[in-house]
Protein backbone atom coordinates (compact mmCIF):
# COMPACT_ATOMS: atom_id res chain seq x y z
CA UNK A 1 0.00 0.00 0.00
CA UNK A 2 1.70 3.49 -0.93
CA UNK A 3 1.06 6.46 1.20
CA UNK A 4 -0.95 9.39 0.27
CA UNK A 5 0.92 12.74 0.30
CA UNK A 6 -0.95 13.89 2.98
CA UNK A 7 0.34 10.82 5.38
CA UNK A 8 4.23 11.73 5.23
CA UNK A 9 5.62 12.93 8.42
CA UNK A 10 7.75 15.85 7.45
CA UNK A 11 8.06 17.10 11.38
CA UNK A 12 11.73 16.31 11.33
CA UNK A 13 12.92 18.33 8.30
CA UNK A 14 14.14 22.24 9.08
CA UNK A 15 12.07 24.21 6.94
CA UNK A 16 14.26 26.53 4.65
CA UNK A 17 13.37 30.14 4.80
CA UNK A 18 17.33 31.42 3.15
CA UNK A 19 16.90 30.32 -0.56
CA UNK A 20 19.80 33.03 -0.99
CA UNK A 21 22.29 29.91 -1.28
CA UNK A 22 20.00 27.92 -3.77
CA UNK A 23 21.24 27.09 -7.34
CA UNK A 24 19.20 27.57 -9.91
CA UNK A 25 18.82 25.37 -12.88
CA UNK A 26 21.77 22.74 -11.00
CA UNK A 27 19.92 19.61 -12.22
CA UNK A 28 19.05 20.79 -15.33
CA UNK A 29 19.81 18.61 -18.06
CA UNK A 30 18.82 19.64 -21.33
CA UNK A 31 17.83 17.41 -24.51
CA UNK A 32 20.06 14.97 -26.77
CA UNK A 33 20.58 15.32 -29.88
CA UNK A 34 22.45 12.77 -32.06
CA UNK A 35 25.30 14.14 -34.56
CA UNK A 36 27.14 12.85 -37.06
CA UNK A 37 30.76 15.24 -36.42
CA UNK A 38 33.64 14.66 -38.65
CA UNK A 39 36.70 15.44 -36.24
CA UNK A 40 40.59 15.28 -37.25
CA UNK A 41 41.62 11.99 -36.24
CA UNK A 42 44.50 13.37 -33.45
CA UNK A 43 41.66 15.55 -31.77
CA UNK A 44 39.42 11.82 -31.73
CA UNK A 45 42.38 10.44 -30.26
CA UNK A 46 43.00 12.74 -27.42
CA UNK A 47 39.79 12.78 -26.47
CA UNK A 48 39.52 8.85 -26.00
CA UNK A 49 43.13 8.98 -24.33
CA UNK A 50 41.17 10.03 -21.48
CA UNK A 51 39.19 6.42 -21.11
CA UNK A 52 35.27 6.40 -21.54
CA UNK A 53 33.41 8.87 -22.17
CA UNK A 54 34.83 10.67 -24.89
CA UNK A 55 31.62 11.96 -26.25
CA UNK A 56 30.52 13.18 -23.03
CA UNK A 57 33.55 15.30 -22.59
CA UNK A 58 33.51 16.85 -25.72
CA UNK A 59 29.89 17.60 -24.87
CA UNK A 60 31.57 19.56 -22.05
CA UNK A 61 34.24 20.71 -23.82
CA UNK A 62 31.75 22.48 -26.55
CA UNK A 63 29.37 23.43 -23.91
CA UNK A 64 32.21 25.32 -21.66
CA UNK A 65 33.30 27.24 -25.15
CA UNK A 66 30.06 28.29 -26.11
CA UNK A 67 29.30 29.60 -22.36
CA UNK A 68 32.93 31.62 -22.07
CA UNK A 69 31.17 33.00 -25.92
CA UNK A 70 28.69 33.95 -24.20
CA UNK A 71 29.72 35.62 -21.25
CA UNK A 72 32.16 37.69 -23.83
CA UNK A 73 29.25 38.48 -26.20
CA UNK A 74 27.56 39.93 -22.83
CA UNK A 75 30.57 42.49 -22.67
CA UNK A 76 29.93 43.48 -26.17
CA UNK A 77 32.38 42.08 -28.25
CA UNK A 78 32.07 40.09 -31.55
CA UNK A 79 29.34 37.40 -31.63
CA UNK A 80 30.08 33.96 -31.79
CA UNK A 81 28.12 31.65 -34.37
CA UNK A 82 25.93 34.70 -35.07
CA UNK A 83 28.42 36.77 -36.81
CA UNK A 84 29.79 36.90 -39.65
CA UNK A 85 31.27 33.33 -41.18
CA UNK A 86 34.64 33.26 -41.28
CA UNK A 87 36.38 30.78 -43.55
CA UNK A 88 38.86 28.58 -41.68
CA UNK A 89 42.35 27.49 -43.14
CA UNK A 90 43.82 24.70 -41.57
CA UNK A 91 47.36 23.36 -42.23
CA UNK A 92 47.94 20.54 -43.44
CA UNK A 93 50.43 17.67 -42.91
Amino acid sequence: MKDKDEDIDFSDIALVLDWSRAEVGKFYRPPKQAVTMRLDADVLEWLKGYGKGYQTRSNWLLRHAMTSSEERNASGNRPGARGKKARRVHASG
